[in-house]
């Protein structure tokens, strides 16, 4: 009776534990990745086709990397998964935008990311949508799979 009983819980155990290699590094980790434009928004307006397709999101340990069009902004990102909605903090460190901080939220979904920045910077917006007359940004990426 035990026998089977121990070798129950082993498989279990075993079952039910992850490698380390799958196991997120830190709270950035479920965003790693490349992400391409879905849809987006802008101020109340929806972007065309040509711009949203121009348009790539790496995000890797800590840095965020946008691109469009072949102009490259870099920095450095700080997430905080504990609120809700979550929060995205962006520094650029390069780019025309150098040392400006973009306040985000974030939520994922699968392979899905939803961003909404305001790149004023001045406020963290409150909900996935922009507004006419503010600088809101509200992209929907998916991943990029190689």
């Amino acid at each position: 009776m035990i026998r089977p009983l121990c070798l129950l819980l082993f498989a279990w155990f075993a079952t039910s534990c992850e490698s380390s290699a799958s196991r997120p590094r830190d709270a950035s980790t479920p965003i790693d990745g490349t992400w391409s434009v879905l849809a987006a928004d802008y101020a109340g307006e929806p972007m065309t086709e040509e711009v949203r397709k121009s348009i790539r999101l790496v995000i890797h340990e800590g840095t965020y990397t946008f691109e469009q069009s072949g102009r490259i902004d870099k920095g450095i990102v700080v997430l905080d998964p504990t609120l809700y909605p979550k929060t995205m903090d962006i520094t650029w460190t390069s780019g025309p935008k150098k040392d400006k901080r973009i306040l985000a939220i974030y939520e994922t979904t699968g392979d899905t990311l939803r961003v909404c920045y305001d790149l004023s910077g001045m406020f963290r917006p409150a909900e996935f949508r922009t507004v006419r007359g503010t600088q809101f940004f509200l992209a929907l990426y998916a991943r990029e799979r190689f």
